[in-house]
């Protein structure tokens, strides 16, 4: 299936979810859901995964229904349709979701586990590594991303106060992340080369977390 842009009821479907987010509303409009929404994203990934998956990862589309058993929020459905290119949590990602709120393309580390945390602020406390990695986030911001992540509010154990890339070190995830609200674009083919383009200029941070954090090596039980 080529991607032809998603669907021009897919922001109005996440409209609707926010407003009634119910499993009548979703029987309801499920079929809206998979030719607007999932069918296009599904498309979307399948057209990129060659040009970015190729030594890094793997693609795959979010299922929509959200993990309620440790949440105080019990609503079933996520309120977005997220998609990645990724090896494994937390070793460099590409992402982007659609919503009401229009198209976010991200990249970089999104979870760690202690061993990843470990691995990525031995490489932030490095000068070559760390001082890579500070230019590679200056030339995102200037391009317009926003530089977000978990990040505590004291610096963690063992680090001096006057560390050189302490912001940094304080970091418990660490990406960037673009939005681009609704907009025509989102409905043709304008809105894959938008995504191509923003995953581009994420490629060097994302093969930064795949080289210095990687994924988690413990296993689950």
């Amino acid at each position: 299936m080529r991607f032809e842009g998603f669907g021009d009821g897919a922001v109005e479907f996440f409209d609707g979810l926010e407003a009634d987010n119910s499993k009548a509303f979703w029987s309801d409009n499920l079929a809206l859901y998979r030719e607007h929404v999932r069918g296009p994203m599904e498309a979307l990934i399948a057209e990129l995964e060659p040009e970015f998956g190729p030594g890094f990862g793997v693609g795959k589309v979010f299922r929509p229904h959200r993990d309620v058993r440790f949440s105080r929020d019990k609503s079933p459905y996520k309120t977005h349709c997220g998609a990645v290119v990724e090896r494994g949590r937390g070793g460099g990602a590409f992402y982007v979701d659609i919503s009401a709120a229009g198209m976010t393309v991200a990249g970089g580390c999104f979870h760690t586990e202690s061993d990843q945390l470990a691995r990525f602020r031995t490489a932030v406390d490095t000068d070559v590594h760390g001082d890579h990695l500070r230019r590679l986030l200056d030339a995102l911001a200037a391009s317009g991303w926003e530089i977000t992540g978990d990040v505590l509010r004291s610096r963690p154990r063992g680090v001096a106060a006057d560390h050189p890339r302490l912001d940094l070190l304080r970091h418990r995830t660490l990406y960037a992340v673009q939005l681009w609200e609704p907009d025509d674009a989102l409905h043709d083919r304008r809105c894959l080369d938008r995504v191509r383009r923003a995953w581009e200029q994420l490629r060097e941070l994302n093969q930064w977390c795949a080289d210095h954090v990687g994924v988690t090596e413990k296993t689950c039980r």
